[in-house]
């Protein structure tokens, strides 16, 4: 299938390594040229060239920003929109990997780190999308995606399962909104996955991924790449039809139904 993606234009924050770099990496295999936002300057630097030589000379441009900073996450908007002439797709990613406090422990969660998640990841998520309406609505094309977590749908680390319900509802905020100006906003939310030599959301052995495999539907935990043909579909245009959507990602968890 054509997925209609070649000469896109596309931010991925949270770029340089994991499920984001996963994302880029499908992204630029589809022709998109790709920014890729994170702090890590060399980490940057490092994954651009990588990714712009596996897909032949992709265009992938490395751009040090924080979405925990309105002004950072402007200028990530204004260089993408000036490196590649305009900007078509984003892709929400940045965070902490996990979040903050740890299971059962409401108390012992610092407020100043929810804190601390609850801007990079939420504030930052509506920070760029924030950014890149006026862009999108312009041209009356666009897609978000924001990279929540299966946290959203049951409890756990305290923080993670707090941000990522945000995330749920910041996206079906922008989905209504925005549906009416040719932009569809979609949350994907990954579980565990295996990210290998590239880091991520959790670095386990052999032993501890088949264990944790014994949980999921599919009898194994995702790789990255998987979770990047999710997102790759839904900023496609022949996705058209899905919006304001939360969609799981993690090979599916045993017993609840969502409807």
């Amino acid at each position: 299938m054509d997925l209609g993606l070649d000469g896109r234009r596309a931010i991925v924050t949270g770029g340089s390594r994991g499920i984001g770099r996963a994302i880029a990496a499908a992204l630029v295999a589809e022709g998109v040229q790709v920014v890729i936002a994170a702090r890590d300057e060399e980490r940057l630097k490092v994954t651009a060239a990588e990714l712009a030589a596996g897909a032949a000379g992709g265009v992938v441009v490395p751009v040090v920003a924080d979405t925990g900073s309105d002004e950072s996450v402007r200028e990530l908007v204004a260089r993408t929109v000036s490196e590649l002439g305009g900007v078509d797709i984003l892709v929400n990613n940045a965070a902490r990997v996990g979040g903050s406090g740890t299971p059962g422990d409401v108390r012992a969660l610092a407020t100043a780190d929810a804190a601390d998640d609850f801007n990079v990841k939420v504030l930052g998520y509506l920070r760029a999308a924030q950014e890149v309406i006026p862009h999108l609505a312009e041209q009356g094309w666009g897609r978000i995606v924001n990279i929540g977590g299966l946290a959203a749908r049951q409890v756990g680390i305290v923080g993670g399962s707090i941000r990522n319900a945000g995330i749920v509802a910041l996206t079906k905020t922008l989905a209504d909104e925005l549906g009416p100006r040719g932009i569809t906003v979609n949350a994907v939310h990954p579980g565990f996955t295996r990210t290998d030599q590239h880091g991520g959301t959790i670095s386990l052995d052999e032993e501890q991924y088949a264990t944790f495999g014994d949980r999921v539907a599919i009898g194994r935990i995702v790789t990255a790449d998987e979770v990047a043909a999710v997102v790759t579909f839904l900023v496609s245009p022949v996705a058209a039809a899905i919006t304001g959507e939360s969609i799981a990602a993690g090979g599916g968890t045993p017993g609840p139904i969502h409807y």
